[in-house]
C-alpha cells in the first residue's frame, strides 16, 4: 500500500524577500512542543514521512520544503544559494511564530536544510531552544583529512546533476530509478514512489512530470559546498545542537559519515551515528533516528519524559 501524507491541519505560503513563496504545512498536534522539518538537496520533506510521522501524536509540525523543492513552485529567478536559503529560513520561522503564536520550538533538518540551519544560527541568529542535524555534508579545510574524500564527493554529485534525467511520463519511472540507485538501496518499503510524487510537479509544458528542483540548482548547492568554509565548533553556537551522522564506517558509503564523526568529536557536539546507514538514514532507519531526535529533546526539556 502507497505511504501517504496526512491531510495537514492548516497550509499557508510565506512570502520571501525576494518576491517567491514557501508553502508550509502544519501537523500532528497544535498543543506540544513545535517541531520544524525540511529536506536534502534535491529531495522533499513528504519524503521523509517514516521518520517524521514518529512525532505526529506529541509535536506540533512544521514541514516545509526550501526554495524552488517540493510543494513550491520554482522562483524566477532561482536565488538559490546557501546565503538566501538562510535568509528564507529566517523568513519562515518569524512568519510561523507571527501567525501560530510563540513556543518553545527545535529545528530538525537533513543535509543541505541542516548546512543551511547552521549557517542561519552563526549568521542571523540562535532561533530554535534547539537543532537536530543529520548528516549536514559540511566540508573540512583543506589541511584536514577528511577534505580529499568530501571534495571528490561533492564533485561527482555536480557532474551527476549535469546528465540528470529531469522528465519522466510517470511517477513510478523516477521511483523505479531511485529503487535501483545506490543511495535508494536501503530506503524503507514505500519511500521510493513517495519520493518520487514529492519531489515531481506535472509538465507545465506538456505531458508527464518534471523536478520540481532543476538539476542546475542542485548542482549549484553541491558546489557551493566546497567555498562555504563551514566547520563550525559546538560552543560557536548559541544553544544546544545534537550531530546525527551516517556510519563513519559503513563499507561503500557516503563520505559524509566519516567527516560528521570528524566534525562531532573534533568540534565537541553531542554526537551520534546510525549503524548501518548513509546519508539518507532518515529513510533508512527512521525508527532509530526517531529515537535518537527524542532522547535529544527530552535531554533540552522540549518532550514529555
Amino acid at each position: 500500500m502507497p505511504l501517504e501524507i496526512p491531510r495537514p491541519h492548516l497550509t499557508f505560503d510565506v512570502p520571501l524577500d525576494d518576491g517567491a513563496r514557501i508553502r508550509v504545512r502544519r501537523h500532528g498536534n497544535p498543543d506540544g512542543v513545535r517541531l520544524f522539518l525540511s529536506h536534502g538537496n534535491g529531495y522533499a520533506i513528504n519524503g521523509y514521512l517514516p521518520y517524521w510521522q514518529h512525532f505526529l501524536d506529541r509535536f506540533d509540525l512544521i514541514v516545509f520544503d526550501f526554495r524552488n523543492h517540493g510543494e513550491n513552485e520554482p522562483a524566477t529567478p532561482a536565488n538559490h544559494t546557501y546565503g538566501q536559503l538562510s535568509r528564507d529560513l529566517e523568513r519562515v520561522f518569524q512568519h510561523v511564530m507571527g501567525k501560530l503564536g510563540v513556543r518553545r520550538t527545535a529545528g530538525i533538518f537533513h543535509s543541505m536544510s541542516g548546512r543551511t540551519a547552521m549557517k542561519h544560527a552563526l549568521e542571523i541568529g540562535f532561533r530554535f531552544d534547539a537543532l537536530v542535524l543529520f548528516d549536514p555534508p559540511n566540508v573540512p579545510p583543506p589541511d584536514h583529512p577528511a577534505f580529499a574524500a568530501m571534495e571528490a564527493f561533492e564533485a561527482r554529485l555536480v557532474a551527476f546533476t549535469k546528465s540528470r534525467r529531469t522528465h519522466f511520463a510517470t511517477v513510478e519511472e523516477l521511483a523505479s530509478d531511485f529503487a535501483k540507485s545506490r543511495v535508494g538501496q536501503a530506503w524503507v518499503p514505500g519511500v521510493h514512489e513517495l519520493m518520487a510524487r514529492s519531489v515531481l510537479r506535472k509538465n507545465p509544458e506538456g505531458s508527464g512530470f518534471v523536478l520540481t528542483c532543476d538539476p542546475a540548482n542542485e548542482g549549484g548547492i553541491y558546489a557551493e559546498a566546497l567555498r562555504m568554509n563551514l566547520w563550525p565548533r559546538a560552543k560557536d553556537f548559541a544553544g544546544p545542537v545534537k550531530l546525527v551522522g551516517a556510519d563513519p564506517e559503513l563499507g561503500g558509503g557516503s563520505p559524509t559519515g566519516r567527516a560528521n564523526w570528524a566534525l562531532g568529536n573534533e568540534n565537541g557536539y553531542d554526537y551520534s551515528f546510525v549503524p548501518g546507514t548513509g546519508h539518507m538514514l532518515q529513510i533508512e532507519k527512521p525508527d532509530a533516528c526517531a529515537q535518537l531526535t527524542l532522547a535529544f529533546l527530552k535531554q533540552c526539556g522540549l518532550a514529555a519524559p
